[in-house]
């Protein structure tokens, strides 16, 4: 039992540790839904559940030995949030350019949540296939079920992060503004972290 539980608690923290800036993702887009009702709070949890579940199935594929990208290119997939992000900021300027309103969101379904969180989380793939290679495969198995518990307390603080009035008031005025540089922060963020730029070189 003692060693159920010291695996569980060692899961919490490989959580907690490699999802810091999915938690801050999460945030802004359930702030985003409050202020402009363009994405749902249920899409979110969607997005947000099949996008770990793939990062999980690709880490587990990999603990059992099956071919995976490199991790220094894996942070070629900062690409994909900094274009997200700089093509939000150019819908914003010809949107005032022509007086059209703009959403505030990156992510307008499921489907792109999704897409959004397995980006933002592929720096773990880093992580997480030799840890479950080694812990052997109870011990793989109760890591995966707090990770999935992860993802519900995630989506649950973001919610709640995403509740405060005046923080939604912001978004609602400058979320135009401010999401898309949040995605280009993350994908900049990933790129310099990765060392695929170093690799290029």
């Amino acid at each position: 039992m003692a060693g159920v539980v010291a695996t569980a608690a060692t899961a919490v923290g490989l959580f907690a540790g490699t999802n810091v800036d999915d938690l801050v993702v999460l945030a802004v887009l359930f702030l985003s839904s409050r202020a402009t009702g363009v994405l749902r709070s249920g899409q979110i949890w969607a997005g947000q559940a099949a996008g770990f579940t793939v990062l999980v199935a690709v880490s587990v594929s990999a603990a059992l030995g099956l071919a995976v990208v490199p991790d220094r290119w894996v942070g070629l997939l900062g690409l994909v949030p900094l274009v997200l992000g700089g093509l939000g900021l150019v819908r914003v300027a010809r949107a005032r350019r022509s007086g059209e309103p703009v959403p505030a969101v990156a992510a307008t379904g499921p489907v792109s949540v999704m897409v959004l969180t397995v980006i933002n989380g592929a720096d773990n793939l880093s992580v997480y296939p030799p840890v479950l290679r080694t812990i052997g495969v109870g011990s793989a198995v109760v890591t995966l079920v707090v990770f999935g518990g992860g993802v519900v307390l995630w989506c649950a603080l973001g919610s709640w992060l995403g509740s405060h009035r005046k923080i939604v008031e912001v978004i609602g005025r400058w979320g135009h503004w401010i999401i898309p540089t949040v995605f280009i922060t993350i994908g900049v963020i990933i790129l310099l972290g990765s060392g695929v730029l170093a690799a290029i070189r």
